[in-house]
């Protein structure tokens, strides 16, 4: 029997890169997915017991479409996909900026979407399929920062039950996951993560390899479809009138 198979887009650094270890060394077929991280992809692949690499440009959907469609076509028991690629460009409530939009949008809701349903017409599995959607805690804890990206981010989650609803399949699972402040981004120093990314009720460094653990669950286990996990240390509980980023360097009041 054929390994189990994920791909995973966005797989050759940061959270994706954690996801990709995880199901490698849990015994699954790795498709890592990378846009321009061309080294990056080859040397995580090469230290996973069963990988392969692949590359898109995301914002080309058609693209995106037929690479789902070439890996359902010779993948025996693709299990999961992940779409977990993303941009996170600052733009705010006053000032969106219509480029900026128009990728985000693209890039972090439209293909993944269209990803999602290519999957889920053509995929063949033998154990259920899962699609599973990175979103973001700020889908309960929004604020005006980084805009668009926060906007796809509401425009992919409102997909997830729409689509499990749709799915074709009674073992067909479609899932959101919605991280908080884990990994430095956009342009924090490491040392300003310390403080930024405490700002939850746990008071605790949100890993990576929590992101890995929780997509596993999904992909392996029978959680109800069109359920979101908030990977986030709580997080999204609280409300923020800024990003994290910005209110670790000028206080809560800004």
């Amino acid at each position: 029997m054929p390994l189990p198979a994920v791909l995973i887009t966005g797989a050759a650094k940061r959270i994706g890169a954690a996801m990709a270890r995880k199901f490698g060394h849990a015994g699954w077929h790795v498709v890592i997915h990378y846009g321009t991280s061309a080294t990056q992809a080859d040397a995580l692949a090469a230290t996973l017991p069963s990988a392969e690499t692949v590359r898109c440009d995301l914002s080309d959907e058609v693209a995106a479409a037929d690479m789902v469609k070439r890996m359902a076509e010779r993948l025996d028991d693709w299990r999961a996909l992940i779409n977990s690629a993303s941009i996170f460009v600052p733009d705010d409530a006053t000032s969106l900026d219509p480029e900026t939009n128009r990728r985000a949008m693209q890039i972090n809701a439209r293909t993944p979407v269209m990803m999602a349903q290519a999957y889920l017409r053509l995929a063949r599995s033998h154990g259920g399929r899962r699609v599973i959607q990175v979103t973001d805690q700020k889908l309960a804890n929004p604020n005006p920062d980084f805009f668009s990206y926060t906007m796809s981010k509401h425009a992919l989650a409102a997909t997830v039950p729409m689509l499990a609803m749709a799915a074709a399949h009674e073992d067909d699972r479609i899932y959101g996951l919605a991280p908080g402040a884990i990994l430095a981004s956009h342009d924090q120093t490491e040392s300003e993560t310390e403080v930024s990314h405490r700002l939850n009720p746990l008071l605790r460094k949100t890993r990576a390899s929590e992101m890995a653990d929780a997509a596993l669950f999904l992909a392996e286990g029978w959680l109800a479809s069109g359920e979101t996990l908030f990977i986030d240390s709580g997080q999204h509980l609280l409300a923020q009138p800024r990003d994290v980023i910005y209110l670790a360097r000028q206080g809560p009041s800004a």
